[in-house]
């Protein structure tokens, strides 16, 4: 399936701590709740050179590796998330990266732990959410 949509999609990713502290559940029904159609969505696990891959981007940072070794650690659930202003309005529900400067209600705010586990992931801009949602998805680009 090509996507075909005049909305935004945006990728979306529960983290390893999320997943196995048992949140999938609620923060799918957040997502549902906000207006969001969820166009794919699967469970999986991260071998480390996805992971190197995916994150390329931080390569050079001092945390690229215990990000790699974290989002390896444990299955992960991905998403593609469509609706209207889909990249701002995921990232203004998952909140600030860092959950103790994150606003109440959000995300990161009730089910991250710290700036590392902070239980989600989004796109950032719509060239990295074509560039996300392709590389779990490329069929979806055909």
């Amino acid at each position: 399936m090509k996507i075909n949509t005049m909305k935004e999609i945006t990728l979306a990713i529960i983290k390893p701590d999320a997943v196995k502290a048992g949140y999938t559940g609620k923060i799918i029904d957040i997502i549902e709740e906000k207006g969001f159609d969820i166009l794919r969505l699967e469970k999986l696990e991260l071998m480390e050179e996805d992971a190197q891959d995916f994150y390329a981007v931080h390569k050079d940072r001092p945390f690229f590796g215990e990000l790699v070794q974290f989002m390896t650690s444990g299955p992960i659930v991905v998403m593609v998330l469509e609706r209207e202003n889909a990249i701002k309005a995921w990232r203004d529900l998952m909140g600030a990266t860092d959950p103790l400067k994150a606003a109440e209600g959000t995300i990161r705010k009730r089910f991250g732990k710290n700036v590392g586990e902070n239980a989600t992931h989004g796109s950032d801009s719509p060239e990295n959410a074509e560039n996300e949602v392709a590389f779990f998805y490329p069929e979806l680009f055909m």
